[in-house]
This record gives C-alpha cells, structure tokens and sequence, in this order.
C-alpha cells in the first residue's frame, strides 16, 4: 500500500523484525551506550589505578631504572664523603695527639734542666763550704764534735735535691768525673789495671747528667 492510496489515519507498514532490531538497537543505546564488548571505562588515574578517589596507583611507587641508578649514585657519593672526611679527622687527632706527646716531653724535659740549673748554681756557690766541710773531715776535726752534725744534715738536704758527690780513694781514673792534679807513686788497690785515684784532693758534684764540678785527684799507675 501506497502512501497516496493509504487511509487517513493509518500508520505506515513496518517491516516484519524491523522493529525487533530497532528495539534491540534501541535498547542497548539506552542500557550502556556504545558496545560494552568494545569500549571501557577507567577510574581518574588511567589503567592500573584505583578505583577509589584518592587511592595509590599500583605503579605510583615503582621507581624509574634511571632514578634508582642516580638515587644510588648519590648514597655513594655521600658514604665515600662522609668517609674521607672521617679519615682526615682522625689524622688531625692522631697529628695532635703526637704533638701533644712531643710538646709534654719537651716541657718535662726543660723543667728538669731548669731545676738542676737552679739547684747547680746553688751547689756552685757553696762549693768553699762544701770542700772546708771535707777538709775538715780529712783531718778528723769532725769527729765527735757538733759542727759534724751541721755538715751532715747540709749534705743529706743537697742529696734530697739530687746532688751527687765524686771522688773517692781506690776508685779508677775517669776523665769524665775526675781531674787528675797530681800523679805519683802509690800502693794500689789488688786488682788494678789502669790509673787509680788515691787521693781525693776536692771532691766532685753531680746533679742528674750536670756536672757542676768534677773531683780534684791525685792517681797512680799500677806497676
């Protein structure tokens, strides 16, 4: 039936099933729009992603191969710093240390020069009290009598202060601690071989390795 001999109110033929798939397109327009065979949707953050706002991508945290490389390179850099720095603080404190061992020596050193110094220059200055002390006891003037008590507790102050005395009958001939005045004919002592002191003249003094005076002496050579 035409459209010119089709009555006044009748709808125009559909053909049979075209309605059917109409219907059908229809519906699946309205039910999710195009082919959901075909077409996919993702949450804000792309594939991967999660689902709820705000959450973690599930590659957020995997880093770059580059960026870990320059991240390791960096830590390096920073150990082998830390210890450089590390080993030149402690050749300072090991510089300073040693400097102070040395600086500790050189102190104790001059302060015990500077006491025997001290202690000579007194020794010096009584040096005729101290060879009228020992010609007195020579010749046993001495003995029994107070002035003996004096020149004893004299030579025990000294000696508390390092002062050695030299010289002595029957020892043997030292040049570094003995001046020969005199050398004549003497019985010697069994057993010597070489000059031997017989008479102590003057007696020496000695304050550590300072000698403030050597023994005044007269030796004899064996036969």
């Amino acid at each position: 039936m035409t459209d010119e001999t089709r009555p006044e109110g009748v709808a125009p033929e559909t053909p049979e099933g075209a309605g059917d798939t109409a219907g059908a397109r229809g519906g699946a327009g309205r039910a999710g729009g195009p082919d959901a065979r075909t077409h996919h949707s993702y949450s804000e953050g792309g594939p991967g992603a999660s689902a709820e706002p705000g959450g973690e991508d599930e590659y957020d945290h995997a880093p770059e191969p580059d960026a870990a490389a320059a991240e390791q390179a960096t830590e390096g850099d920073v150990l082998a710093e830390e210890d450089t720095m590390a080993a030149t603080l402690l050749a300072d404190l090991q510089r300073l240390q040693a400097e102070y061992v040395n600086y500790k020596k050189r102190v104790d050193r001059d302060r015990e020069l500077i006491r025997h110094t001290a202690v000579g220059g007194v020794v010096e200055s009584l040096l005729p009290v101290l060879d009228d002390i020992h010609s007195a006891r020579e010749a046993g003037a001495l003995e029994g009598g107070p002035f003996a008590a004096i020149a004893d507790k004299l030579e025990t102050i000294l000696g508390r202060f390092g002062v050695e005395r030299l010289g002595a009958s029957g020892e043997e001939f030292d040049p570094n601690v003995h001046e020969a005045l005199m050398h004549v004919q003497a019985e010697l002592p069994e057993g010597a071989t070489g000059p031997t002191v017989v008479q102590v003249i003057q007696p020496g003094y000695r304050i550590g390795d300072r000698l403030v005076r050597a023994a005044r002496v007269s030796v004899a050579d064996p036969d």
